[in-house]
């Protein structure tokens, strides 16, 4: 692991058995109440896109609304939350995705991305991809170009990158865990 890696694992507090026995949670609450932590984390999420024309940040609910305002900010890029369903006033346009145990939706305003817009992608992990591919394609159903896709922590033994980057989707990531 790079240097920045290894300070991201550090400052990532993984929970075991949460939300079922089995499973290992990393939560990036203890990344972003680490001043320090929060600013390379963000800053290593910015920097290969830094000096390119990016329109738009789409930040998935909810830790993806932290990071994406953030990454925004320093692309200087409008920012665009993608919701679960239900919790948008405007007009929407909505996907179906799968989750690991069954399918859920989301949404965001139709007019929160105009055709041909480059947008990046950014949520906090990426494990199976569900709801990354699901956001790509609501994206791209409007017409947006979605530019990449960038995560705090791979999860990559669940498979959610490649899904994306089958989509012609490049993923950036900043730390790797194995297993789930």
């Amino acid at each position: 692991m790079n240097t920045i890696a290894s300070e991201l694992a550090a400052s990532i507090r993984s929970i075991p058995d949460y939300p079922k026995p089995g499973i290992i949670f990393r939560d990036i609450t203890t990344m972003l109440g680490d001043a320090k932590a929060f600013r390379r984390a963000v800053d290593a999420l910015v920097q290969p896109y830094a000096g390119t024309k990016i329109d738009k940040i789409a930040g998935m609910e909810a830790r993806g609304f932290i990071l994406g305002g953030a990454v925004a900010h320093q692309l200087s890029a409008g920012f665009v939350p993608i919701r679960k369903k239900g919790k948008l006033p405007h007009d929407i346009v909505r996907i179906a995705y799968s989750l690991e145990y069954g399918v859920d939706e989301m949404e965001m305003h139709r007019d929160a991305v105009n055709p041909g817009e480059r947008v990046i992608l950014v949520d906090d992990l990426i494990a199976t991809g569900g709801t990354a591919v699901g956001a790509t394609q609501l994206l791209r159903q409007i017409g947006a170009e979605v530019v990449a896709a960038c995560f705090v922590i791979d999860l990559p033994d669940l498979g959610g990158r490649k899904k994306l980057e089958a989509l012609d989707v490049p993923v950036h990531t900043l730390v790797e865990f194995a297993g789930h």
